[in-house]
């Protein structure tokens, strides 16, 4: 026999965790799952009212919640946020950046101001909240953990698929998972990705209303991921046992897209 497997426990009890774009969608399941695991959590947005009320179900079943107000578009409330995270629930050692706007457009009709707001949230929020979290965290020293959300546009396109930018830009969060774990590995700061096929969320849901019996005759299982099916894959990635684990991205798209 062996000792109890360590690789087995996801237990975040005395992790602080920060999600973005918890009002909602995945983002909002993260939050309930890394509560579920014992991480006090912090779930930021633009939609207070809904973080409020999420806020509230967590710590009505025990849990340390916290809601932040944060628009990942202002770069300069960044700062503060977390700042305000760290004085309420304790140094943020878990960053999910979850935070997506979809852009549904052919590159040739896109307006500036989608331009840059497809940039802006899907690509640069997710940089400087990084580089906010790993900064505390050197100053600290303290190892943390960041997940990413990637997507599996940033592997897979097509002529119709009309979401150009939005794949660009998830391809370079991909990259720049790999190149911020290098940078930070010395620092005990491990940075990771998911990659998520078509899963339903509130970002999906009208896409999905017009095309999503379409496109599901073309998926080998027939069918759209469901929120609870990346808790798995969350978890692995924050878990402590997973310590080894930095630099990665996990696809997980059920085989819905041709490799």
């Amino acid at each position: 026999m062996i000792d109890p497997l360590p690789a087995l426990s996801v237990d975040l009890s005395g992790q602080v965790a920060l999600v973005t774009g918890a009002s909602s969608g995945l983002g909002r399941r993260f939050a309930q799952v890394l509560a579920c695991a014992g991480a006090a959590v912090a779930v930021a947005g633009r939609r207070v009212e809904r973080l409020e009320k999420l806020a509230e179900e967590i710590r009505e079943r025990g849990g340390r919640a916290l809601a932040v107000p944060l628009d990942v578009r202002d770069a300069r409330g960044m700062a503060p946020a977390v700042e305000r995270v760290q004085q309420q629930l304790g140094l943020v050692n878990i960053l999910v950046n979850n935070s997506g706007v979809a852009d549904g457009q052919y590159a040739t009709k896109m307006s500036l101001e989608l331009i840059d707001k497809v940039i802006e949230t899907n690509f640069r929020a997710p940089f400087l909240l990084s580089c906010e979290i790993a900064r505390r965290l050197m100053v600290a020293g303290q190892p943390g953990r960041i997940v990413n959300l990637s997507s599996v546009g940033a592997y897979q396109y097509s002529a119709e698929s009309a979401a150009t930018l939005y794949c660009a830009a998830k391809a370079g969060v991909l990259r720049m998972t790999e190149t911020l774990a290098l940078e930070w590995a010395r620092f005990g700061i491990n940075v990771n990705a998911i990659a998520p096929g078509l899963f339903r969320s509130e970002m999906s849901a009208a896409h999905l209303d017009v095309v999503g019996e379409r496109i599901m005759k073309n998926m080998p299982r027939k069918r759209i991921g469901q929120p609870h099916q990346l808790d798995s894959t969350l978890l692995y990635l924050l878990a402590p046992a997973s310590e080894f684990v930095t630099g990665i991205c996990v696809r997980v798209d059920d085989c819905q897209y041709p490799r």
